[in-house]
């Protein structure tokens, strides 16, 4: 979907909720004429096109005379709607059937099949929203944690469009300082002195603070690969079961039990992580077992961390410290089992040439204890080096550090424009550059294919 593909207030419809069995489920459509052609199949027409924006209006949607459903319209008249155009939704009964069959007969009656991200688009297209704003709407809907969903929410109320349009102003102020000197070209031999820095610098270091803030942004949307490993009977499953605080894994104590891989999203300190629980590592005749061990392997190697982990009780062996030692990803010895420490007791002791700098935690997947250390490890692990903290707002896309970067580069070449002494024009050209950059983040200036890659990756009645 392109701003040249685009047909204007052309009336579409979509399901807006999940086909599967709900207590309520949602139709949407949106465009001119939209009110008019759902009161063809509504029980109260009337009540339909009479209804003011923002109300309610109760009644059977029908096919024919033939009941399809009770339903409650939700009424929205442009401009005060999420597109800004014209809108309903209906709200059905959630079965499948009933919503399909509501859907259905919205096609038959004049409106067409939404495209993916349509509704978040024309609300762009008609100036409800900024690129900022509805690429945070997707974010909402893909977040796995109140923190990946907490950051998204602040994109959605403004923060980073607030962000980029205050750096906007400090360039145009500067340019339209600039401008001034221009009028003047009898004094135009060089530029030293000609302007005040100060605006510039300042947007260099807010700009460099939005292109650091992407990798930790981009942490808590995509999520951290997180694999359980070690050898067999180490307690894998059970704290896979632990940390999802759900049974999903097979315990036993038979060795071998797991065989092949599980996969799951859990939340660590609100960061996002796939845990994967693996087949334990030892050698086997068994050419199935032996398989998922090989697997176990392969995933070790493609993880963001490792947990290794060891029974407390039995301590290291050759297979454990080769494993560790060679391991290229980072990695945690986690020491499981260890309520079967006694009280006071002494807990397992390693030489550093066996493990050399390797992080442990001893943690008890049975009795639950020790998760908030092992938890703080992993989390120092996943956030080194990178912008968390969010005082301030935060790139939301690659596509958008790319832009900022961009313009960051735009407005550094300004200055070194001017220490070097070229012309005014010189660090126009360089300081519109960083504006036009600027722009094609919040979509005021945005390439029609970077719109088609956007949109086209929300859910359709998105």
């Amino acid at each position: 979907m392109t701003s040249s593909q685009y047909t204007p207030e052309e009336p579409i419809s979509s399901i807006a909720t999940a086909l599967a069995p709900s207590a309520l489920g949602i139709v949407r459509v949106s465009g001119k004429g939209c009110i008019e052609l759902v009161s063809k199949v509504f029980s109260r027409p009337k009540a339909l096109l009479e209804a003011a924006g923002n109300t309610l209006v109760y009644g059977w949607i029908v096919d024919q005379n033939q009941k399809i459903d009770e339903v409650m319209l939700s009424v929205y008249r442009a401009p005060k709607s999420f597109t800004g155009e014209d809108m309903v939704e209906i709200s059905c009964h959630g079965g499948p059937a009933v919503v399909t069959a509501i859907q259905n007969l919205m096609l038959k009656s004049g409106f067409r099949q939404a495209n993916r991200g349509e509704y978040t688009f024309r609300a762009y297209i008609n100036g409800k929203t900024d690129l900022t704003k509805a690429e945070a709407v997707k974010e909402i809907i893909d977040s796995h944690t109140d923190a990946s969903r907490s950051h998204a929410a602040g994109r959605l109320s403004g923060s980073l469009f607030t962000e980029i349009d205050s750096i906007k102003k400090l360039i145009i102020d500067t340019l339209a300082s600039i401008e001034v000197e221009i009028e003047y070209p009898e004094d135009e031999e060089t530029i030293a002195d000609t302007f005040d820095r100060k605006d510039i610098e300042i947007a260099i270091e807010r700009l460099q603070s939005l292109v650091d803030s992407w990798q930790g942004e981009k942490l808590y949307q995509d999520g951290a690969r997180v694999v359980l490993a070690g050898r067999t009977n180490a307690g894998k499953s059970s704290l896979f079961n632990a940390i999802l605080k759900e049974e999903r894994a097979i315990v036993s104590d038979i060795e071998g039990t797991t065989r092949d891989w599980l996969e799951s999203w859990a939340s660590i300190n609100g960061i996002p992580v796939r845990l994967f629980d693996t087949a334990g590592l030892r050698e086997t005749d068994d050419k199935i077992e032996a398989q998922g061990v090989q697997i176990s392997r392969n995933l070790a190697q493609d993880a963001d961390l490792v947990l290794y982990l060891v029974d407390s009780s039995s301590g290291l062996n050759d297979e454990d410290k080769e494993f560790i030692k060679k391991s290229q990803e980072p990695l945690i010895l986690v020491w499981n089992k260890a309520d079967k420490i006694e009280a006071g007791g002494d807990r397992p002791r390693v030489e550093a040439c066996d493990i050399g700098d390797r992080p442990q935690a001893f943690v008890s997947a049975k009795k639950g204890s020790g998760f908030k250390e092992l938890y703080a490890q992993i989390t120092a692990i996943l956030t080194a080096g990178l912008s968390t903290e969010r005082q301030q707002a935060g790139l939301g896309s690659a596509r958008q550090k790319e832009s900022v970067a961009e313009a960051l580069e735009s407005v550094k070449h300004a200055l070194v424009s001017a220490d070097d002494n070229y012309t005014l024009d010189a660090v126009v050209q360089d300081l519109e550059d960083a504006l036009d950059s600027l722009g094609e983040v919040t979509g005021d200036v945005t390439p029609d294919d970077v719109l088609g890659s956007i949109f086209a990756n929300f859910c359709v009645g998105k």
